[in-house]
Protein backbone atom coordinates (compact mmCIF):
# COMPACT_ATOMS: atom_id res chain seq x y z
CA UNK A 1 0.00 0.00 0.00
CA UNK A 2 2.84 2.37 0.85
CA UNK A 3 4.44 1.49 -2.45
CA UNK A 4 1.28 2.51 -4.33
CA UNK A 5 1.02 5.82 -2.43
CA UNK A 6 4.67 6.52 -3.14
CA UNK A 7 4.12 5.92 -6.88
CA UNK A 8 1.05 8.21 -6.91
CA UNK A 9 2.94 11.00 -5.14
CA UNK A 10 5.82 10.62 -7.58
CA UNK A 11 3.44 10.85 -10.56
CA UNK A 12 1.76 13.95 -9.09
CA UNK A 13 5.12 15.64 -8.54
CA UNK A 14 6.13 14.83 -12.14
CA UNK A 15 2.87 16.33 -13.40
CA UNK A 16 3.38 19.53 -11.44
CA UNK A 17 6.97 19.79 -12.68
CA UNK A 18 5.87 19.46 -16.31
CA UNK A 19 3.06 21.97 -15.72
CA UNK A 20 5.61 24.41 -14.30
CA UNK A 21 7.88 23.81 -17.30
CA UNK A 22 4.95 24.26 -19.66
CA UNK A 23 3.82 27.52 -18.07
CA UNK A 24 7.36 28.88 -17.78
CA UNK A 25 7.88 28.10 -21.47
CA UNK A 26 4.63 29.90 -22.29
CA UNK A 27 5.69 32.89 -20.22
CA UNK A 28 9.09 33.04 -21.92
CA UNK A 29 7.55 32.69 -25.39
CA UNK A 30 4.91 35.30 -24.62
CA UNK A 31 7.54 37.66 -23.25
CA UNK A 32 9.68 37.30 -26.37
CA UNK A 33 6.67 37.95 -28.61
CA UNK A 34 5.62 40.93 -26.47
CA UNK A 35 9.09 42.47 -26.55
CA UNK A 36 9.27 41.94 -30.31
CA UNK A 37 5.89 43.64 -30.83
CA UNK A 38 6.94 46.51 -28.58
CA UNK A 39 10.20 46.85 -30.55
CA UNK A 40 8.53 47.09 -33.98
CA UNK A 41 8.78 50.91 -34.08
CA UNK A 42 12.53 50.58 -33.54
CA UNK A 43 12.73 47.92 -36.23
CA UNK A 44 10.77 50.14 -38.62
CA UNK A 45 12.88 53.23 -37.98
CA UNK A 46 16.12 51.29 -38.46
CA UNK A 47 16.15 52.71 -42.00
CA UNK A 48 17.32 55.99 -40.41
CA UNK A 49 20.76 54.40 -39.92
CA UNK A 50 21.10 53.53 -43.60
CA UNK A 51 23.23 56.04 -45.53
CA UNK A 52 21.54 58.19 -48.15
CA UNK A 53 23.74 56.83 -50.94
CA UNK A 54 23.16 54.67 -54.00
CA UNK A 55 25.37 51.83 -52.67
CA UNK A 56 25.34 50.72 -49.03
CA UNK A 57 28.33 48.54 -48.21
CA UNK A 58 28.41 46.62 -44.91
CA UNK A 59 30.58 43.76 -43.70
CA UNK A 60 27.67 41.34 -44.32
CA UNK A 61 26.37 42.48 -47.70
CA UNK A 62 26.31 45.23 -50.29
CA UNK A 63 22.98 46.84 -51.17
CA UNK A 64 22.84 48.59 -54.54
CA UNK A 65 19.81 50.78 -54.95
CA UNK A 66 18.50 50.61 -58.48
CA UNK A 67 15.11 52.14 -59.00
CA UNK A 68 14.96 54.08 -55.71
CA UNK A 69 18.42 55.70 -56.23
CA UNK A 70 18.99 55.80 -52.46
CA UNK A 71 19.64 52.91 -50.12
CA UNK A 72 17.72 54.69 -47.35
CA UNK A 73 14.57 54.98 -49.48
CA UNK A 74 14.84 51.36 -50.61
CA UNK A 75 15.15 50.10 -47.03
CA UNK A 76 12.37 52.45 -45.89
CA UNK A 77 9.99 50.99 -48.48
CA UNK A 78 11.05 47.46 -47.54
CA UNK A 79 10.45 48.20 -43.83
CA UNK A 80 6.95 49.42 -44.68
CA UNK A 81 6.28 45.89 -45.94
CA UNK A 82 8.38 43.81 -43.50
CA UNK A 83 7.04 45.18 -40.20
CA UNK A 84 3.31 44.63 -40.96
CA UNK A 85 4.19 41.24 -42.44
CA UNK A 86 5.98 40.17 -39.26
CA UNK A 87 3.07 41.40 -37.12
CA UNK A 88 0.61 39.48 -39.30
CA UNK A 89 2.72 36.32 -38.92
CA UNK A 90 2.66 36.72 -35.15
CA UNK A 91 -1.09 37.25 -35.23
CA UNK A 92 -1.57 34.22 -37.51
CA UNK A 93 0.49 31.85 -35.36
CA UNK A 94 -1.00 33.04 -32.06
CA UNK A 95 -4.64 33.51 -33.07
CA UNK A 96 -7.11 31.10 -31.50
CA UNK A 97 -10.20 32.03 -33.49
CA UNK A 98 -11.77 29.95 -36.23
CA UNK A 99 -11.29 32.68 -38.84
CA UNK A 100 -7.50 32.98 -38.53
CA UNK A 101 -7.00 31.50 -42.02
CA UNK A 102 -8.29 34.77 -43.48
CA UNK A 103 -5.06 36.36 -42.28
CA UNK A 104 -3.35 34.49 -45.13
CA UNK A 105 -4.81 37.03 -47.59
CA UNK A 106 -3.04 40.11 -46.16
CA UNK A 107 0.06 37.98 -45.52
CA UNK A 108 0.12 37.05 -49.21
CA UNK A 109 -0.49 40.68 -50.19
CA UNK A 110 2.41 42.00 -48.09
CA UNK A 111 4.65 39.17 -49.28
CA UNK A 112 3.92 40.04 -52.88
CA UNK A 113 4.56 43.73 -52.17
CA UNK A 114 7.84 42.90 -50.45
CA UNK A 115 9.07 40.83 -53.39
CA UNK A 116 8.03 43.54 -55.83
CA UNK A 117 9.95 46.18 -53.84
CA UNK A 118 13.03 43.97 -53.88
CA UNK A 119 12.77 43.64 -57.64
CA UNK A 120 14.23 46.97 -58.83
CA UNK A 121 12.87 46.75 -62.37
CA UNK A 122 9.25 47.27 -61.30
CA UNK A 123 8.24 50.91 -61.60
CA UNK A 124 4.90 50.76 -59.79
CA UNK A 125 5.08 48.60 -56.66
CA UNK A 126 1.40 48.32 -55.73
CA UNK A 127 -0.05 48.17 -59.25
CA UNK A 128 -1.65 44.75 -59.94
CA UNK A 129 -1.33 42.82 -56.69
CA UNK A 130 -5.04 41.92 -56.55
CA UNK A 131 -4.72 39.77 -59.68
CA UNK A 132 -2.12 37.61 -57.94
CA UNK A 133 -4.24 37.34 -54.78
CA UNK A 134 -7.44 36.19 -56.52
CA UNK A 135 -6.52 32.45 -56.54
CA UNK A 136 -5.68 32.54 -52.84
CA UNK A 137 -8.84 34.48 -52.04
CA UNK A 138 -10.87 32.07 -54.19
CA UNK A 139 -9.81 29.26 -51.87
CA UNK A 140 -9.83 30.99 -48.48
CA UNK A 141 -13.00 33.11 -48.63
CA UNK A 142 -15.42 30.30 -49.60
CA UNK A 143 -13.83 27.88 -47.14
CA UNK A 144 -14.19 30.41 -44.30
CA UNK A 145 -17.78 31.08 -45.35
CA UNK A 146 -18.57 27.34 -45.41
CA UNK A 147 -16.96 26.89 -42.00
CA UNK A 148 -19.00 29.80 -40.65
CA UNK A 149 -22.21 28.36 -42.13
CA UNK A 150 -21.44 24.97 -40.62
CA UNK A 151 -20.86 26.55 -37.22
CA UNK A 152 -24.10 28.51 -37.29
CA UNK A 153 -25.95 25.41 -38.48
CA UNK A 154 -24.65 23.47 -35.48
CA UNK A 155 -25.37 26.43 -33.23
CA UNK A 156 -29.03 26.42 -34.25
CA UNK A 157 -29.54 22.68 -33.76
CA UNK A 158 -27.30 21.96 -30.79
CA UNK A 159 -27.21 23.48 -27.33
CA UNK A 160 -23.60 24.61 -27.54
CA UNK A 161 -22.24 28.08 -27.04
CA UNK A 162 -20.31 29.87 -29.75
CA UNK A 163 -17.07 29.45 -27.77
CA UNK A 164 -17.57 25.69 -27.56
CA UNK A 165 -18.09 25.54 -31.32
CA UNK A 166 -14.93 27.60 -31.88
CA UNK A 167 -13.04 25.10 -29.73
CA UNK A 168 -14.52 22.21 -31.72
CA UNK A 169 -13.48 23.65 -35.10
CA UNK A 170 -10.08 24.87 -33.96
CA UNK A 171 -7.05 23.07 -35.31
CA UNK A 172 -4.40 23.00 -32.62
CA UNK A 173 -0.94 21.88 -33.64
CA UNK A 174 1.26 21.48 -30.60
CA UNK A 175 4.40 23.18 -31.89
CA UNK A 176 5.36 26.14 -34.05
CA UNK A 177 6.63 23.82 -36.77
CA UNK A 178 3.39 21.85 -36.49
CA UNK A 179 1.48 25.00 -37.43
CA UNK A 180 3.86 25.70 -40.28
CA UNK A 181 3.62 22.12 -41.59
CA UNK A 182 -0.16 22.33 -41.41
CA UNK A 183 -0.17 24.69 -44.38
CA UNK A 184 2.51 23.14 -46.59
Amino acid sequence: MDNLLHKLRKQESNLTRTDKKFYSRKIITGSIIGVFIAATPFIFYSFEYVPDEKVWDTFLFTYKSGYYESARIGIWIAMMKIVPLLLLFIWFFTCRHWWYHTLLVPIAMYTYQLFSTINDEIAMVDKFQLIYLVPLMAIIVPSIYLLRARMFDKLNYVDKSFEELEQEFMIKPTTFWGKVKQYF
